[in-house]
């Protein structure tokens, strides 16, 4: 019996642009890229959509001029990955993120809501984010109905974890005005 060597080819976030620029994939294609890989990206329902639309909501209002609100828009991290957080808050540009995707040092806050994704987000996504130096991640557990805060990257890891629960508040740390209690997100 042979064995045979798959070799894989890796993307660069450059030639996956490409790919959209081509037709290959569509802008509303659910996918990502990590680690060179196109990988599909969980279903959305509608808890997620309501958690993200309220989210949404609180964060333009909270962070006024402050940040850009960008919803499940790419950021490039890399050569080899692109994710889609559900949310970022974003420093301001004059050109909006017309000339270029945002980039580590333009992310204030990601934002991913997990409803299906937990383990996903944990395990693939935040440590990408941690390698790239984005100061601050929220995990908003919808089952638990909690919202994990992740800063201090060091040597590509959170060293913090901050777990908000039922009744409790957070608030970023590089925009304290962004500031809620887990009710006014996951109460009616």
């Amino acid at each position: 019996m042979t064995t045979e060597t798959i070799t894989r080819y890796r993307f660069t976030v450059d030639a996956y642009a490409r790919l959209r620029e081509a037709g290959v994939l569509y802008e509303d294609d659910r996918v990502e890229l990590i680690d060179g890989e196109i990988r599909e990206m969980s279903p959305v329902g509608a808890r997620h959509v309501s958690l993200v639309n309220r989210l949404n909501a609180l964060l333009v209002r909270l962070a006024g001029d402050s940040a850009i609100v960008s919803v499940q828009n790419p950021i490039r991290l890399d050569e080899y990955n692109e994710p889609q957080p559900d949310l970022a808050l974003l420093r301001p540009r004059e050109d909006a993120y017309l000339d270029a995707l945002a980039t580590p040092e333009d992310v204030l806050l990601v934002i991913e809501v997990a409803d299906t994704s937990l383990a996903y987000d944990q395990q693939e996504k935040l440590p990408r984010y941690a390698r790239a130096g984005i100061a601050e991640v929220w995990l908003v557990d919808a089952g638990r109905q909690i919202i994990e805060q992740y800063t201090m990257p060091v040597a590509g890891e959170y060293t913090l974890l901050h777990k908000i629960l039922p009744g409790g508040r957070i608030s970023a740390v590089m925009l304290p005005q962004v500031s809620f209690t887990t009710d006014a997100l996951f109460s009616l």
